[in-house]
């Protein structure tokens, strides 16, 4: 038995994959933004060990939800389930001054993974639009450019292809790859969303817990169970590094080099 953390998990694809993992035998510890959604969470998922709350639109939000995530662990896998569509038609300005998608989407993530004790295996949902993205650095918060929220879901969701690889360089004792769910039909994906439903959050459960070669791997991309190729940049050190950076600038706190 596993004990699991999947963020983001009150609805959609991280429910989903909290229950595919409670129906497995695995124990799962779940996470909403307010109470109201986590009461409704545990009515959704009542053999769920926990749920979690706090608002990952802050840096106190992210803050608390590791410190919670830390006296309730150690867990042995990390689903970052998290994120906001690209459906926003304007830049948000969160109380730290920085874009809202960036902060859930990117932020998030990192931040969570420096502070929370490590574990053995980490999952970064991205999205097949990452293909799309822009890896550059020069406004990543959107301030000087005009907002296009297609453009910004699709940079974030690279951005979170350039930090599971980049933790896979840091910590080599950790399993850390990113997945595409596919293009679905939940409330981010919307009612016309082609791709198959029932799949969508079974290759990130199958990446915390499988014991198959294929998923003991670090430093690789997902879509539906099989490798999938990402931007050439995703696998650029530099790149990486210099993300990694960024992201440490922003919330002053550095996933520290473990290799």
């Amino acid at each position: 038995m596993a004990r699991v953390l999947i963020t983001g998990s009150s609805d959609g694809l991280g429910l989903m994959a909290g229950r595919l993992l409670v129906g497995q035998g695995h124990s799962v510890t779940l996470h909403a933004r307010d109470t109201r959604r986590a009461d409704d969470t545990r009515a959704a998922l009542p053999d769920a060990d926990d749920v979690l709350v706090a608002d990952l639109l802050s840096l106190d939000g992210i803050r608390s939800l590791a410190g919670q995530a830390n006296a309730a662990g150690p867990f042995d896998a990390v689903i970052h389930n998290a994120g906001i569509g690209y459906r926003e038609p304007r830049r948000i300005e969160t109380v730290d001054g920085l874009s809202h998608l960036f902060t859930v989407n990117v932020l998030a993530p990192y931040l969570l993974t420096a502070l929370v004790a490590p574990p053995h295996r980490l999952v970064y949902l991205s999205s097949g639009m990452a293909h799309g993205g822009d890896a550059g650095l020069s406004d990543p918060q959107w301030t000087n450019r005009r907002w296009n929220g297609s453009q910004a879901y699709s940079d974030s969701k690279l951005f979170d292809i350039l930090l599971a690889f980049g933790v896979a360089r840091r910590w080599p004792r950790v399993l850390s790859n990113s997945v595409e769910p596919g293009w679905v039909p939940t409330k981010m994906g919307g009612r016309g969303a082609p791709d198959d439903l029932d799949l969508a959050p079974v290759t990130q459960a199958w990446l915390a817990v499988g014991d198959e070669e294929a998923a003991t791997v670090t430093g690789r991309h997902f879509y539906h169970g099989q490798q999938r190729s990402v931007p050439r940049e995703a696998h650029d050190p530099a790149v990486q590094d210099g993300f990694l950076a960024y992201c440490a600038e922003l919330t002053g706190v550095e996933i520290v080099d473990a290799r």
